[in-house]
């Protein structure tokens, strides 16, 4: 090389400032990274395949997000997050000064109570396991748009129009996956992501994690964990860096799964607007603890509508509402407005039948197990198959479904009188459990109940299958769905011609118990929109005959679209939480405290009445 080819001391100086510039921003981009306190991105100085934007708001239907890192000054980031729309969520996320942005606009802003997760891309190892009787997917069509919110609305979380999901289905910013069911063809689960580089032109290819939901019905096990997996897959093949999401602090059900994902938890933070939605976010809720679901979801509704809360014995479900000069106390569903005679027809399923069979409705032909030997074996060779069930009790409790034989109808009987003195054999009814909530004597929600099922897998026997399915019921249902391994259980299996101790072949599905009850594993569908006007004629004629304003009726039927039905009992406190997202909880409350609804609902349920149209189901 020639003196003349050779760079002088200018040009080594600034070569070697280019490269001690260069290797100044690889640092400030791997501190920002790794500390978490991200400061406004610049387009200059951290190479990127797209233009940085600035001020940078993601619209994602359930609200929006605000990128902190692509604003310079906290006025333009509270001004952003005023322009959050009605019953909306905008969400500020990787706020580097969360307490300069709060001292902003402290009485509109509140810091969110979550942790942020991150999973590094370029480690992240595949899983071998393949889902097993559903399988993950893109959203594909308007009606898997209208089934990822009928979960999201079971999980109460934001609707999205299903023209927006549409409208985005292939969009290269936002990406919707769901789980589907091999069998059935339903949609179980679903997860949305947001590829940042292609959003605003992360400099960092970053991505995040959002509205993780799976159905709580679902019955196969590891959705939620094939949903993550599968976009971080997604977004691992595009090279993103790190895929992010935030948890509330105490979902420690979640946290558990992300940490046995590899995520850990990095220091960024969230800025939310106070609204109707986050309120128990910023304000810390009330003090609910001991409270199941069944009395939350009321005590919850009185709460957002301004009416005071006293809780008198929150194990059992006790409290008091009080608004202006109306006070009413309330075991959950059951109020002081149910009568002590309508609640004691609900207690006697004898009484019940006698009642509501005068009013005209349809109920299975019945005998008492004190008929004796000759007379219960008479009835049960005339009607083939017949359930055994106390003459008082709930939730399932002794209940025996199926039974075709003497010795299994005596044994039985005795199962029955533990729970209560007199017992009932009954016609056995062949169809679907359907229960109807009536409030007001109007129908609020309907739902098919399903007996229990687990699906096999190849390895674990039917009882570890029932153990570990009685585990995710459990926590998806608060602790309030189990099943049983007891002798009703083992019945049902002998039936099948199987034991405890038996392996089912991978995707094989078995019924454990016959009873459809929740609290005995039983899983529940919501049909309200499809349900036919006689059953539910006959609901709220069975209501009406009761005296009772607010009940779960139980008819079992061919299907929720027909007219053929029997009537299986009536139940003085229904679980108004098993039937979200139907509006039972207003309704309850709209019966206690009417001048607590809207004018225009208070308007048209005054014009309902004027016209005496009040037994046709409720529009809402």
């Amino acid at each position: 090389m020639s003196d003349d080819d050779k760079p002088n001391t200018s040009q080594r100086s600034e070569s070697r400032l280019q490269r001690e510039g260069r290797k100044g921003a690889g640092h400030r981009l791997k501190r920002l990274r790794e500390q978490g306190l991200k400061p406004p991105i610049s387009p200059h100085g951290a190479e990127s395949a797209h233009e940085v934007r600035s001020n940078y708001v993601l619209d994602c239907g359930w609200g929006r997000l605000a990128f902190g890192q692509t604003f310079h000054e906290a006025d333009a980031l509270v001004g952003a997050l005023r322009e959050e729309r009605g019953d909306t969520r905008d969400i500020a996320i990787y706020v580097r000064d969360p307490h300069v942005l709060l001292a902003s606009a402290p009485n509109e802003l509140f810091l969110d109570p979550s942790h942020t997760f991150r999973l590094n891309l370029p480690t992240y190892r595949v899983s071998k396991r393949m889902p097993k009787g559903y399988f993950i997917r893109r959203l594909t069509s308007r009606e898997d748009a209208q089934a990822i919110n009928r979960i999201y609305a079971s999980r109460s979380m934001v609707q999205i129009s299903p023209d927006f999901f549409w409208s985005k289905r292939d969009a290269r910013v936002l990406t919707y996956f769901v789980a589907e069911d091999e069998r059935t063809g339903d949609v179980i689960g679903t997860v949305t992501g947001v590829d940042h580089a292609r959003a605003f032109g992360d400099p960092e290819r970053g991505s995040s994690l959002w509205c993780l939901a799976v159905d709580a019905q679902a019955r196969h096990p590891g959705i939620g964990e094939a949903l993550v997996r599968r976009l971080a897959e997604f977004f691992q093949a595009r090279q993103a860096a790190y895929m992010d999401l935030s948890v509330l602090h105490d979902n420690e059900q979640a946290i558990k799964l992300y940490e046995k994902l590899g995520f850990q938890r990095v220091p960024y933070f969230a800025v939310k607007r106070k609204n109707h939605i986050n309120e128990n976010l910023f304000t810390g809720g009330e003090a609910e603890e001991g409270l199941n679901p069944y009395a939350q979801i009321i005590v919850k509704e009185a709460r957002r509508r301004g009416i005071h809360v006293e809780i008198i014995d929150a194990e059992g479900g006790l409290f008091r509402l009080t608004q202006g000069g109306v006070s009413v106390r309330c075991r959950e569903s059951l109020s002081e407005l149910t009568s002590a005679v309508a609640m004691s027809i609900c207690d006697d399923k004898t009484v019940t039948r006698r009642t509501v069979a005068r009013a005209g409705v349809r109920v299975p032909a019945q005998i008492m197990a004190s008929a004796g030997d000759a007379a219960v074996a008479d009835f049960v060779a005339k009607h083939g198959a017949v359930v055994v069930k106390p003459a008082r009790g709930e939730q399932g409790r002794g209940i025996s479904i199926g039974l075709t034989q003497p010795d299994e109808v005596r044994e039985a009987i005795k199962e029955a009188r533990q729970h209560a003195d007199s017992v009932i054999i009954e016609e056995m009814v062949r169809g679907k459990d359907l229960r109807l909530v009536v409030i007001n004597y109007r129908l609020v929600a309907a739902a098919i109940r399903l007996p229990p099922k687990i699906i096999g897998d190849g390895r674990s026997n039917i009882r570890e299958l029932i153990e570990a399915q009685s585990r995710r019921r459990s926590a998806a249902t608060g602790g309030e769905s189990e099943i049983p391994i007891d002798a009703e259980t083992e019945r049902t299996l002998l039936a099948a011609g199987r034991s405890f101790e038996d392996v089912l072949e991978s995707n094989e599905e078995l019924t454990v118990r016959k009873a459809a009850n929740l609290h005995t594993g039983g899983t529940i569908h919501d049909v309200t929109d499809i349900v036919h006007p006689h059953l539910v004629e006959a609901a709220v004629l069975a209501a009406r005959a009761i005296d009772i304003p607010v009940c779960g009726i139980d008819l079992m039927v061919t299907s929720p679209r027909s007219v053929d039905y029997a009537f299986i009992e009536a139940n003085e406190r229904p679980g108004l939480a098993n039937h979200e997202p139907q509006p039972t909880a207003e309704r309850f409350i709209d019966l206690l405290f009417p001048l607590s609804m809207p004018l225009a609902a208070r308007q048209a349920l005054r014009k309902n009445l004027q016209a005496g149209r009040t037994d046709e189901p409720s529009d809402d």
